[in-house]
């Protein structure tokens, strides 16, 4: 193809949706590939134009004058064809010389080599951070169901209502700190070594309501007000043995003490819960939706599970804040990760090693970002997800508060 000829064409002017309408050379008819010299022609007309008036050609007709030209005869009778393509209005002046070729032909090989230079400065990730982010990749689809299908296999929602009474059973708050010393077995050393590394999750047994019936304690509520915990209790069990299940598959984890596996479980798993459950929060009318109506949690589900508004409206703006980042699913598995591996957790013994795992994380998320984050959300992005990580240790801080 003629590089001059080419670049004096202009392109169709017709609307997206006409561009699948095949276009006919209105010369010859055959199929045209744009506007050229101000008409919708093929390319062997376009360049004959061209040719014609750089010669200055006459051209005579050999028969009557009105040669009707196609496809298969327009080298028959240029007078004609010449003619039709002044007559459909092509145009000499649309033409470039020759030194206006050159200079395009220039302007288009020095844009080129621009953007080769810009391709070639953009950041990449490496091999090996890529193989960081399909494992993570991995282990979070392995440990998250998007179909919600085991919440069928909770203790069934019971949502009361307000001012409802005649429940006569009542039930403490007894739930355990999922954030203090003596927590839950679910993160004892038998129990965690015991875990495999699938992840069907065993009976949900560790956040079992206490029967204890003391009516002379503070703590004692109707169970119409906490309708909703042995649902949730469930939810959160199940969650975190997912969360468990996440963790063993971060490179380097357990590589760690065993004793320091635990205590970054135990310290992070309510906060990545968080987290993830972001991934089923709706901006539209602020829920957790998962799966069907019965597993759709707005605010008033959990304060019927005994959680104060003091955590609730925290944890709704942060999941607001969370959203409107609008995560890559890989920054949203590093930023769990980075999570996890957090040195500065109360126990830990062996801060240097964790450190220098999750230093290793964020290196590649900063560089996911730079290389795959388009502006302008990439803009303070890493640090607004640093951020987001303070804001959940709040969350969990009074988490751990309202269950003490």
């Amino acid at each position: 193809m003629d590089p001059g000829a080419s670049s004096t064409s202009l392109p169709d002017p017709a609307g997206d949706s006409e561009r699948n309408i095949p276009r006919i050379c209105g010369v010859c008819g055959d199929r045209a590939t744009g506007f050229h010299f101000n008409a919708m022609t093929c390319e062997g007309c376009k360049g004959f134009f061209r040719r014609s008036m750089k010669r200055k050609a006459t051209f005579t007709c050999p028969f009557s004058g009105d040669c009707h030209i196609t496809k298969d005869n327009r080298r028959h009778c240029q007078a004609c064809r010449l003619k039709r393509c002044v007559d459909i209005g092509m145009m000499k002046e649309f033409i470039l010389t020759d030194e206006e070729v050159q200079r395009k032909r220039e302007m288009i090989l020095k844009r080129k080599e621009e953007e080769a230079l810009r391709e070639s400065l953009k950041p990449k990730l490496s091999e090996e951070q890529q193989k960081v982010i399909d494992v993570l990749l991995e282990a979070h689809r392995k440990t998250y169901d998007p179909t919600y299908a085991d919440f069928t296999k909770f203790r069934p929602p019971v949502r009361s209502h307000p001012g409802s009474r005649g429940a006569t059973k009542s039930s403490s708050l007894l739930t355990q700190d999922l954030s203090s010393e003596d927590s839950s077995d679910l993160f004892g050393s038998e129990a965690f070594s015991a875990f495999p590394d699938s992840v069907e999750p065993p009976p949900f047994s560790s956040l079992v309501l206490s029967e204890e019936q003391d009516e002379s304690s503070s703590m004692n509520l109707e169970f119409s007000q906490l309708s909703m915990l042995p649902h949730l209790a469930d939810l959160v069990s199940y969650s975190i043995q997912k969360v468990i299940g996440f963790a063993k598959m971060i490179p380097g984890f357990r590589d760690l003490s065993a004793e320091d596996q635990i205590v970054l479980l135990k310290c992070s798993a309510i906060e990545v819960i968080m987290l993830r459950s972001n991934q089923s929060f709706t901006l539209e009318d602020m829920s957790w939706t998962c799966g069907s109506s019965d597993f759709k949690y707005r605010v008033s589900d959990v304060t019927q599970a005994g959680h104060s508004m003091d955590l609730l409206e925290p944890l709704v703006k942060f999941q607001v804040g969370l959203k409107k980042l609008n995560l890559h699913e890989e920054e949203h598995v590093l930023l769990m990760a980075i999570c996890i591996l957090s040195p500065d957790r109360p126990g830990v013994r062996e801060p240097a090693r964790v450190e220098a795992l999750q230093e290793r994380l964020s290196e590649v998320l900063q560089s996911y970002i730079r290389a795959r984050h388009a502006a302008p959300g990439s803009r303070q992005l890493y640090a607004k997800m640093i951020q987001k990580l303070a804001d959940l240790r709040r969350l969990n801080e009074e988490h751990s508060r309202q269950y003490r």
